[in-house]
């Protein structure tokens, strides 16, 4: 049965091509389509990797940019210049840190409960 046939009612002598249940299926059940969704082409996958990676780099870069200008003065006002400077650049390393151990931990979750569902509650942690 592994070449496309599946069995025709109770008879196990009579076969019938899987594609000729899928109209049927598609009358009976709303919403469902006899067409199969084509898969991503290898240059739209590249296109939304390339925005997707861009978009975090500029995310990571205007957070780098703040560390050393604003951040220092912000958040370490007291403290000398140079050691508020470090003190704003390591929240920064512990982002670097931080990204691999949730990536694991969300793709847990991700496999279990469903990705939207992660998606969303990782959203709202930040």
């Amino acid at each position: 049965m592994g070449d496309g046939l599946r069995k025709a009612g109770n008879v196990a002598s009579e076969y019938a091509p899987v594609a000729d249940v899928a109209p049927a299926i598609s009358a009976t059940i709303p919403g469902v389509t006899s067409h199969s969704r084509p898969l991503n082409t290898p240059a739209q996958v590249l296109f939304a990797s390339l925005i997707g990676t861009t978009i975090e780099f500029f995310d990571f870069y205007i957070y780098a940019t703040a560390a050393v200008l604003v951040f220092p003065r912000l958040f370490f006002p007291p403290s000398d210049p140079n050691t508020a400077t470090l003190a704003s650049l390591a929240t920064f390393a512990i982002a670097f840190i931080a990204r691999p151990i949730g990536s694991v931990l969300f793709g847990h979750f991700g496999d279990r409960v469903g990705r939207k569902t992660t998606l969303v509650a990782a959203l709202l942690t930040m």
